[in-house]
């Protein structure tokens, strides 16, 4: 092993014994949700991404760049600090990972995130506009519409900068980046994977109903009530 080497696997190493438990869990959990990003047509080739934070440690488990979907293996999920710095894997990281790591900095109650481009969602944010909330189901989830997020360029913590600015004071748990796709985020990663879900669902329902005519927003209070019902009464 190298010196290079030896630097990147040591702050793992440093951290206590359950921290590698819950690093080797969450590379099983975060191989498994990319599965879910196929199974609902959310991504292409090797084009997104799912990540999710270490409880109790400034690290993150991340999909690495490049690698098809088929060939993933919970092994080959790569581990980073929270500035996107590499600390163990055999892969590169995924070229998203700044924006993943400045999430998990700027906002502590984040434990996952994804990035789609998922084809309808990613259309809105190609017309840079934002899916009102005309339907049940995106009160629900998102308690109003999908805000827009500013265009940010690949490879530095920009596109993070973006989303954590975008979704203050929203309650949305997506942004459509702006000539980009999809970030979402949540207390879990598969809460993120959920929120990309229905975020490709609703932008198509939406996009639907717009092409026999405008879509009227539901009523910010039927909104407020709605959100409240599924927030904190619905299910098990």
């Amino acid at each position: 092993m190298n010196s290079t080497d030896q630097t990147r696997t040591d702050p793992l190493q440093r951290q206590p014994a359950h921290h590698r438990d819950e690093v080797d869990r969450l590379r099983l959990t975060v191989c498994e949700l990319h599965g879910e990003l196929l199974r609902w047509n959310l991504v292409t080739w090797t084009s997104g991404n799912v990540s999710a934070r270490v409880p109790g440690a400034d690290l993150m488990v991340i999909k690495p760049s490049g690698v098809s979907y088929e060939d993933l293996r919970p092994e080959d999920m790569v581990v980073c600090d929270l500035h996107g710095r590499l600390v163990e894997g055999h892969h590169k990281p995924s070229s998203d990972t700044d924006a993943h790591a400045y999430v998990y900095r700027a906002r502590p109650d984040v434990g996952g995130v994804v990035h789609t481009h998922s084809p309808y969602a990613t259309g809105w944010a190609a017309r840079g506009e934002a899916v009102p909330c005309a339907i049940t189901a995106m009160a629900d989830e998102f308690g109003g519409d999908i805000p827009v997020g500013p265009f940010a360029l690949i490879g530095d913590d920009s596109i993070g900068k973006g989303i954590v600015a975008t979704l203050e004071g929203h309650r949305s748990p997506a942004v459509l980046m702006r000539g980009h796709g999809v970030f979402t985020i949540g207390a879990t990663a598969k809460a993120a994977v959920k929120a990309a879900v229905m975020c490709e669902d609703v932008a198509r329902t939406v996009h639907i109903a717009r092409q026999g005519g405008p879509v009227e927003r539901l009523p910010q209070e039927e909104v407020d009530a709605l959100y409240h019902r599924y927030q904190n009464a619905y299910g098990q």
